[in-house]
């Protein structure tokens, strides 16, 4: 299978070809705003790399976040369009699990807990075992306050994540990575329609009722 992989969700954006018969990945990364994103360029620079053409790609995998729920979106909206022009399949995977695959990838091993930006003095947060050559999760994605999350840091956790260091000095700056999250779709199976994608999000969604508009009399 040749996955076109797709990670928006942090400040460190990237692309990436994964292919399940070889340890080949051809991998476009780029580090800018947001708003200066060129994800079609960075999906062709991957695909020439790799010397592949658009209709030879089997699936898509999207990392959902949490994180840039704009580059979340980008990467979402380009998977929906691709799907519906080739038919392709698409995975969707969590951007907090490929940054605990990158860190044991990169010879972590141990508890880590990943630390991504939630906004509001809080974050997201997620422990996992990493061993030689698995990741486990230990305790599902959720919403913590900074206050838990510096009690953990005193406590001598290991946090990693794409910003962490903002917030925690001992911190190990890790980001989710597209070549990762290939290599994490290579393994699922659970493939989805385009509709089906959403970002990860955990807060409650709450809405406020409009007032009616006033009627005046008629004068």
């Amino acid at each position: 299978m040749k996955i076109l992989a797709l990670e928006f969700s942090s400040p460190q954006r990237s692309v990436a070809v994964v292919e399940d018969h070889g340890p080949s990945v051809s991998e476009i990364i780029e580090t800018a705003p947001g708003h200066s994103m060129k994800p079609l360029g960075m999906v062709e620079a991957a695909l020439k790399q790799a010397g592949l053409e658009r209709e030879q790609i089997d699936c898509l995998a999207i990392g959902l976040g949490p994180g840039s729920y704009t580059g979340i979106r980008v990467a979402i909206a380009l998977a929906q369009g691709w799907q519906l022009a080739r038919d392709v399949k698409l995975l969707g995977l969590s951007s907090a699990e490929c940054v605990a695959a990158r860190a044991q990838a990169d010879g972590f091993i141990g508890r880590v807990c990943v630390v991504i930006d939630a906004q509001r003095n809080e974050h997201y947060i997620a422990s996992y075992e990493l061993g030689s050559g698995e990741h486990r999760e230990m305790s599902p994605l959720r919403l913590a306050a900074l206050a838990e999350v510096r009690e953990r840091e005193r406590a001598g956790e290991t946090l990693i994540g794409p910003e962490v260091t903002r917030w925690f000095r001992s911190g190990q700056v890790i980001f989710p990575q597209a070549a990762t999250l290939g290599r994490l779709a290579l393994t699922r199976r659970v493939f989805v329609a385009g509709a089906k994608l959403e970002p990860i999000y955990l807060r409650e969604t709450t809405f406020v009722k409009a007032v009616p508009p006033r009627i005046l009399p008629a004068g």
